[in-house]
């Protein structure tokens, strides 16, 4: 069982994070070795997965960025951390949430923390991958620059996922446009036209009584339908939720025609990115691999990267490793991380990968969009021809009967 857990030091300092243990007891126990008063323990896994809520919404990656931006100015410009947080707190009076959680730090710091310790009791705001980053900052006295290259790195995912989110934007509208006319058409245009078409009393085609039959379907079943496809999605988005959901998902995720490789593509480039910022940091290189892989976003190539750093830490190279996973790991990556490690520039090889894999998913993306922009408006237009056709024809032959 994992456990998140808030504790205080011998010295008074605050401490959180997740705890694995077999019961509460013994998570207790265990941070009770390590000299920590325990104040917080919650079970993670202690909700069923229909039970568990679902996340929306909440303090956008854009805030973290400007977070991020302005404190390194201020403490570029010699202001106390204190001081810097007050104001950045005030800054962001229009994010209340986000402006509490400032203040929150603040208050922290104030009572003796440092700032890795403080953002460590918001793990849902800042990752481990950030507040990693803060630590490295904090202990080479390059807090500032850390920042900075922070602020660059989220920047660059949030424009990258931006990227791939705008672009599935307009196929989805597309599609949803031909649900609601598919909807609209079926319960409320088909049935009176059915009326006009049926006292005729002639024979009506097959294709009529197709359309004539789903409209009646849809007409007695449509809030049935509505209630099932609604409770489909949450049960679906709370299982993903789950542990055991999540690896499936993931799984297949990277398996799915068209998109999986697609996937594949953007995890990649979101790990070399992270251990390329890492490795920059100063971070020691399993230490890295470790914190990558808890942001990583998919439990496939965080298993792969956690053995990497197990291998790592026994003497091997991570090329070595990567080589055992060609269906996840391209030939490229592993290439450039050989070429990196020969150099003894490991970070730089990497962000010649990220940038090589940016494009190549624009261009994926782009083309992608190209094949199915045409075919949604081709089965949107098959749609509306049907019931053009089955509602014409009957009228065409009463037309030509007279």
């Amino acid at each position: 069982m994992k456990f998140n857990y808030q504790a205080r030091t011998k010295d008074g300092q605050i401490q959180a994070g997740v705890v694995e243990a077999s019961s509460r007891e013994a998570a207790v126990a265990l941070l009770q070795k390590h000299d920590l008063f325990v104040t917080l323990l919650e079970n993670i896994e202690a909700a069923p997965f229909w039970a568990k809520s679902i996340k929306i919404g909440g303090i956008s990656s854009k805030d973290i960025v400007a977070f991020s931006r302005q404190l390194a100015v201020m403490f570029k410009s010699n202001v106390p951390l204190l001081e810097a947080l007050q104001t950045l707190a005030e800054g962001f009076s229009a994010k209340p949430n986000f402006r509490e959680k400032i203040i929150k730090i603040a208050e922290e710091i104030e009572g003796g923390s440092s700032l890795s310790q403080a953002l460590s009791l918001y793990p849902s705001i800042f990752s481990s991958f950030y507040i990693n980053m803060v630590k490295s900052g904090e202990t080479s006295g390059k807090l500032s620059g850390d920042l900075v290259y922070l602020a660059d790195h989220l920047e660059r995912d949030h424009n990258f996922r931006s990227k791939v989110t705008g672009a599935m934007i307009y196929p989805a509208f597309v599609l949803a446009v031909a649900v609601i006319v598919l909807i609209l058409m079926t319960t409320m245009v088909i049935p009176k036209l059915t009326e006009v078409l049926l006292s005729t009393g002639q024979e009506l085609p097959w294709v009529t009584k197709v359309i004539i039959f789903f409209s009646d379907f849809m007409r007695k079943w449509i809030l049935v339908i509505i209630v099932a496809f609604v409770a489909i999605i949450v049960g679906f988005l709370r299982y993903k939720q789950t542990e055991e959901g999540k690896k499936i998902f993931d799984r297949i995720s990277l398996k799915i025609p068209l998109l999986g490789g697609l996937s594949k593509k953007v995890y990649l480039t979101r790990l070399a990115e992270n251990l390329s910022t890492l490795i920059s940091g100063g971070l020691p290189i399993a230490q890295a691999l470790e914190i990558s892989a808890d942001v990583v976003g998919n439990t496939v190539y965080k298993s792969i990267l956690l053995r990497t750093r197990d291998e790592v830490r026994r003497g091997e190279t991570i090329s070595t490793v990567l080589k055992d996973y060609p269906d996840e790991i391209s030939p490229l990556f592993t290439q450039m991380t050989v070429v990196g490690e020969k150099t003894g520039q490991i970070d730089q090889a990497l962000m010649n990968v990220v940038d090589f894999y940016q494009k190549e998913t624009e261009r994926e993306l782009d083309s992608l969009i190209s094949l199915l922009e045409p075919a949604l408006i081709i089965f949107l237009a098959f749609i509306v021809a049907f019931m053009m056709i089955a509602i014409l024809m009957p009228i065409y032959g009463t037309v030509s009967g007279m």
